[in-house]
């Protein structure tokens, strides 16, 4: 039995073709995801599956939301009998473990505040959290030297912890199973001590790559937002599989395995592993009968370089792409494997899909889609005024003082001044680039600070690494601009190679003869660099910059391969 509990949360206009022209969330006052769609699915359709969790080592287990239901009044129960009270901020370091799921509703029925963080921390990182978040409670994997990174960030802070570990035992740390298994009945907070709508939900750092981390707050309506991420993006089906490749420490892991598809009642695919193979997630494609599929275009990439045709992929309804822009070269090599078309998504942390393509539009490969309903996108220059077509401009979403749409960010804690540096004069200004065509779709450019000027032309990182990724030789690649007397910047391609090439000046010269026959000629990278690995921030994204501060750095201006 499917409730269709989405649809007391969203009003759409739909066309004759029986899509929505519009749509509009509504998150009614005290709606809180854990009482009103857990316990709620939890109690009428207990039997459901919610979760279908395993790993590489042979591990697999069931949870229905009956389960889900019970086991996070249970760690309810056990976080209160801990000392952990609304508002105090949680950092939740789980990886895929299911202890996740579970963990992070808890919190959302007692008020706490949620600070999902990746395993890959280290004790620098640590300290900056513990400290600006003001942490009082680490829930952690035991798993790996994560741990031990905690203890070292709480000695050199001077703080005392709450340290609750899974999947393991250490000296200092309470066992969260054991915790749970023991603690008496979960009862429910009286309402003055329930959290409002209002209040803080969730808190994620987000990774940047020119200044330490900001702090991204969301309240307890942003999961209704992402009723429109599963049900028009991931098409999520009720009695389907969704799986979103994410660790659970990022914020795609809530857009894609968590709000969205439980208000949608359907079964969150979880594949814990700890290292990447992409012949692994095949066979756990076929073997698990994943019906929808969420990847970065990272993922894909790796997944176009194996033979798909050894795997049984014929469960797979519809896949979708996000996290930085896609290369058409991409979408047309897993289009042609697989029949399926990727579609794309633009957003961020501090927001939900603001352009999208939706599963019953047109795709344009390489472009982002159109402007989400859910928000008011426009695309403006740098004096303020909209840009035309074809012309670029920042994505900025047009937010009328007094008002915040379903799914915007409050604001960055503690920080007022960062806040309005991108949130002023009735606009949110997401320092993304893009350019409309005379379709309404959005072509993702480049960050404001990526883009390059070079002989009075400006050039758009993404347009160019799009072209030199489709060389055969050409696995990763990076377009920043690079110093140069005569120029004043030119284009440098920094590249890695994908396996069976060798690093040489003919093979530089190659691509760039590549990129001077299918683009403009000012567009084509004069240096080409080759590079084992690419420097990145810790959620895996290019640091560009850092690229930027080599050459800028170096002795010298650079020289043209």
């Amino acid at each position: 039995m499917v409730v269709g509990l989405h649809t007391e949360f969203l009003t759409e206009d739909l066309a004759d073709d029986g899509h929505p022209r519009s749509f509009e969330p509504t998150c009614p006052p005290g709606f809180n995801f854990a009482y009103d769609v857990v316990d709620r699915l939890g109690t009428q359709t207990p039997d459901r599956r919610a979760l279908r969790w395993c790993n590489d080592e042979g591990e697999r287990a069931d949870y229905t939301f009956g389960d889900m239901k019970r086991l996070s009044d249970r760690a309810a129960s056990y976080f209160l009998a801990q000392g952990v009270r609304k508002g105090d901020r949680v950092l939740l370091i789980l990886k895929r473990h299911p202890q996740f799921w579970w963990a992070i509703t808890a919190l959302h029925k007692i008020g706490a505040v949620a600070v999902p963080a990746t395993n890959q921390l280290l004790r620098y990182d640590l300290v900056f959290r513990l400290e600006e978040a003001d942490i009082t409670t680490v829930v952690c994997t035991l798993e790996g030297d994560v741990a031990a990174e905690v203890e070292a960030a709480e000695a050199e802070t001077g703080r005392t912890l709450r340290k609750i570990g899974v999947r393991g035992q250490r000296p200092g740390w309470d066992d969260l199973d054991a915790g749970m298994a023991a603690t008496g009945p979960f009862v429910k907070p009286a309402a003055q001590d329930l959290p409002t709508v209002d209040d803080p939900l969730l808190l994620y750092f987000t990774s940047g790559t020119t200044a330490q981390p900001k702090m991204v707050v969301h309240d307890h309506s942003y999961p209704v937002a992402h009723i429109a991420t599963a049900k028009y993006w991931h098409r999520v089906d009720p009695d389907g599989l969704h799986l979103t490749v994410s660790e659970t420490g990022w914020a795609k892991s809530v857009w894609g395995k968590l709000y969205g598809q439980w208000f949608m009642e359907t079964c969150v695919d979880v594949y814990d592993f700890d290292r990447f193979d992409p012949a692994r997630l095949l066979k756990h494609l076929e073997d698990a009968r994943v019906t929808t599929f969420c990847a970065a275009p990272t993922v894909y990439r790796f997944l176009v370089g194996q033979d798909l045709g050894r795997y049984d992929l014929s469960a797979l309804q519809h896949c979708t792409i996000a996290g930085e822009a896609m290369n058409p070269v991409v979408y047309e090599r897993f289009r042609d494997m697989t029949g399926l078309e990727l579609k794309e998504g633009y957003g961020q942390t501090e927001m939900t899909l603001a352009v999208v393509t939706n599963h019953w539009q047109a795709t344009k490969p390489g472009s982002m889609g159109t402007p989400s309903p859910a928000y008011d996108v426009v695309l403006l220059r740098e004096d303020g005024t909209e840009a035309d077509v074809d012309e670029d401009g920042e994505i900025c979403l047009r937010v009328p003082e007094g008002t915040r749409p379903l799914g915007l960010f409050i604001g960055y804690a503690g920080d007022p001044a960062t806040t309005a540096a991108v949130w002023h004069d009735g606009f949110y200004h997401t320092h993304d680039l893009a350019r409309r065509d005379a379709d309404g779709y959005f072509w993702y450019v480049g960050r404001t600070d990526d883009m390059i000027k070079t002989s009075g032309y400006r050039v758009g990182p993404f347009e160019v690494e799009s072209v030199v990724m489709s060389h055969p030789a050409v696995r990763e690649c990076a377009v920043t601009g690079a110093p140069d007397e005569v120029r004043g910047t030119v284009v440098k391609a920094t590249v890695v190679l994908a396996d069976g090439y060798v690093a040489s000046d003919a093979l530089a010269h190659d691509i760039k003869d590549h990129v001077k026959h299918r683009t403009a000629p000012y567009k084509y990278p004069r240096i080409v660099e080759f590079v084992d690995a690419m420097p990145t921030t810790v959620s895996g994204k290019i640091r560009r910059v850092a690229l930027r501060q080599a050459d800028r750095s170096a002795d010298g201006p650079a020289e043209e391969t």
